[in-house]
């Protein structure tokens, strides 16, 4: 192998990919990036066996090859060169990498490329078409909702159901519910509902940052796999098997209260509050107070810590409804708070042991449940 490219563009490749190598592993070479040379460009790929992301860059190729060389070795040595022109060699015969930038010279020693994991390759199945914007909309208000430990696999992914021209992704953890519902760049041909690992769709948003057009999603016949193809890289992502729960059985579908507020307000008051809720178990009591006629009704943002103290934030809010009581965990609201863009959001309650639901003022495709936390008032 013996090929020439811009440190500039190798660098960003190798960002790229080193998201999806293996860090705790019983596969010694899932530690390692794979290069090889396809057609004319670099190809870069890294896999933790759960998801595989494929990064393709520009670059002069002399002679084909491929390899395999330790991932963060060779990052942290690509990173640390000056913006030149990098040579890569790959003498045949031998396993020793190459590497040449202005006046720098590394030789860094690899595995056979065969010995590295097959990543498939889905050429057909059910194929989806994605705006960049609203895919990355919608997973950034899903996503933080799925659980993160392992008790219910199920629900540390991301549940997808493709129907006519929507994408719905749903995300639950136990104590809270997101769902949000985008458009299609274009109708798919048949209706399918997979679910997708929390974290692949955390790291198709990273690798979204700086595309533009359209994300190509192909989903393989028996449901197993998602590929998520953008213009120069690829993310196949394991899919995790089981029957995500049927959510839409916990949105309440009517409230005795709701109060419309000023989202920044609110996250402002539900982060200042969270600062004493730390140790108190990180409960934030809310009390919604209906206005009178010449007097707008206001939300009550309170924490309180037995050896801290307390804090109490005031917002002014529309009422309809009666006075409510509700307590949530400060993180909850928060990071629901925290990825909303519409200036205005409602939350309604029923009564102090059933769930609240958060939604933005204006649209009607997302929707946010929490379940609440029992305090003596």
């Amino acid at each position: 192998m013996k090929l020439s490219c811009l440190q500039e563009n190798l660098n960003r490749g190798l960002s790229v990919v080193g998201r999806a190598v293996a860090t705790r592993t019983t596969l010694p070479i899932t530690n390692n990036v794979l290069i090889e040379t396809d057609k004319s460009r670099l190809k870069l790929v890294a896999t933790n066996l759960e998801m595989a992301i494929s990064c393709w860059i520009g670059a002069k190729v002399e002679e084909e090859g491929a390899i395999t060389v330790p991932a963060r070795l060779l990052i942290e040595f690509v990173n640390s060169l000056p913006a030149d022109k990098i040579d890569i060699a790959l003498a045949s015969g031998t396993k020793v990498l190459g590497l040449q930038c202005a006046r720098f010279e590394a030789r860094i020693s690899g595995v056979d490329a065969k010995d590295f994991p097959p990543i498939p390759k889905l050429d057909e199945g059910i194929t989806a078409k994605v705006e960049v914007e609203a895919l990355r909309q919608g997973i950034s208000h899903v996503v933080f909702a799925a659980a993160t430990e392992e008790s219910r696999p199920v629900l540390t992914g991301i549940d997808a159901r493709f129907s006519g021209d929507t994408l719905t992704l749903a995300a639950a953890d136990g104590f809270r519910l997101a769902v949000y519902t985008l458009p299609l760049a274009a109708p798919v041909s048949q209706e399918t509902e997979v679910i997708i690992p929390a974290r692949s769709l955390a790291e198709l948003n990273r690798l979204m940052g700086d595309q533009e057009a359209t994300v190509d999603i192909t989903i393989n016949p028996n449901k197993s796999q998602a590929l998520f193809r953008m213009k120069d890289i690829e993310l196949v992502s394991q899919l995790v098997q089981g029957t995500f729960p049927q959510y839409e059985q916990l949105i309440p579908q009517s409230s005795s209260t709701r109060a419309v507020v000023d989202v920044a307000e609110f996250f402002r008051a539900s982060k200042t509050a969270s600062i004493f809720a730390r140790d108190g178990s990180g409960i934030v009591r809310l009390v919604v107070t209906p206005g009178g006629e010449l007097t707008p009704g206001k939300l009550t943002v309170s924490a309180r810590s037995e050896e801290v103290g307390d804090d109490v934030g005031e917002i002014d809010a529309m009422v309809d409804g009666e006075e409510a009581k509700i307590a949530f965990n400060g993180k909850y609201l928060a990071d629901v708070l925290g990825v909303l863009r519409e200036p205005q959001v409602s939350l309604e309650t029923t009564n102090p042991s059933s769930p609240g639901v958060i939604r933005p003022v204006g649209v009607d495709n997302y929707v946010h449940v929490v379940m609440p936390m029992f305090v003596q008032w």
